[in-house]
């Protein structure tokens, strides 16, 4: 009975305690510990993510939760394509659809999508077709502010 308990407890502790972190809505990175909050990321505006980040595109981007493993950022507008030496990055498509650059090939990607992009694989939105992409973006371990290469 104890290592049924101990099976079943740890993984539900693991996921309410994920929920909880990547839910935090501040501009800025957060000290732990981390605050339990529910954000609707899905009706964030422009204005509310943030203003553009020069030099990148149309992006804006707003740090939703930072820790030393990881970081969760809201983010919408169109990249270049780009790659990130030291941190992979999982980007889920919360608007818009069109082409996304990932490795060598434009690939079509809509709401609901999970992209999987891998340190050093060159990625970026590319062309929307119906509205402009916005998507959750965790990058493991945090992206470095020097960690992003143009690719042309």
């Amino acid at each position: 009975m104890r290592r049924y308990v101990l099976l079943t407890a740890v993984p539900a502790a693991f996921a309410a305690g994920f929920v909880a972190s990547h839910l935090v809505p501040n501009a800025m990175a957060q000290a732990a510990p981390l605050t339990p909050q529910i954000i609707d990321v899905g009706a964030m505006t422009d204005e509310q993510i943030g203003k553009l980040v020069p030099n990148v595109g149309t992006l804006r981007s707003r740090t939703l939760v930072a820790t030393q493993n990881g970081t969760v950022a809201v983010q919408s507008g169109n990249v270049p394509r780009h790659t990130h030496q030291d941190a992979d990055e999982i980007q889920y498509v919360i608007s818009g659809s069109g082409t996304f650059w990932l490795g060598d090939q434009q690939r079509e990607v809509h709401p609901g999508d999970l992209i999987i992009i891998p340190r050093g694989t060159v990625h970026a939105g590319s062309q929307n077709t119906s509205g402009e992409f916005k998507v959750l973006a965790i990058k493991l371990p945090p992206q470095a502010p020097n960690d992003i290469q143009f690719v042309k």
